[in-house]
């Protein structure tokens, strides 16, 4: 009984916590992590992304990847934003998010959108390759560029970066 007490108060705390993250809005996520940023000296990831993406499964995927994971948490505070959800699933929108996609120019872009930040919360690159959103990278050019950046806003090493390029050619022969 003392057990079933002690994982039912779990479980409420986890849920409690899950909800109070649900409720915030897209600006209070972001200073969290500019806040946590410049504490570990790392920059902003946010990816813009929705419950129905493929593509945006595929960017976490890689980014999540054994592989690569360790070299983006060694670099950068990653946060997801959730936008452009179908009506039915309206309430996973991060609040706000919207607001900052656009003041990205990335509201008619596609998703998965993203934009890299400093602590400070200054634009060091974003998804645009071209003009265009690469979103999740997959074709050579693509991933080209997106390891540029994270060339640009990290401390990676050449080696890493490798890593990072080859798993996201992963995804064009997906």
């Amino acid at each position: 009984m003392k057990s079933f007490l002690i994982t039912s108060g779990l479980v409420l705390f986890t849920n409690f916590c899950v909800a109070q993250n649900n409720n915030q809005n897209a600006q209070e996520i972001l200073n969290i992590a500019f806040k946590k940023a410049a504490k570990e000296n790392k920059n902003v990831f946010v990816i813009f992304h929705a419950s129905w993406c493929g593509w945006c499964k595929r960017m976490d995927k890689s980014m999540e990847d054994i592989n690569t994971k360790n070299y983006f948490e060694n670099n950068y505070v990653t946060i997801h934003l959730t936008v452009q959800e179908t009506p039915q699933n309206k309430k996973l929108e991060t609040h706000g998010a919207d607001l900052i996609l656009t003041k990205y120019k990335g509201e008619k872009e596609g998703l998965p959108f993203f934009v890299i930040l400093n602590p400070k919360g200054n634009l060091l690159g974003d998804s645009f390759v071209d003009g265009s959103n690469i979103g999740c990278p997959a074709k050579e050019k693509e991933v080209n560029a997106f390891v540029a950046l994270l060339k640009k806003s990290s401390n990676m090493a050449d080696e890493g970066l490798k890593i990072i390029a080859k798993r996201f050619r992963e995804n064009e022969e997906k």
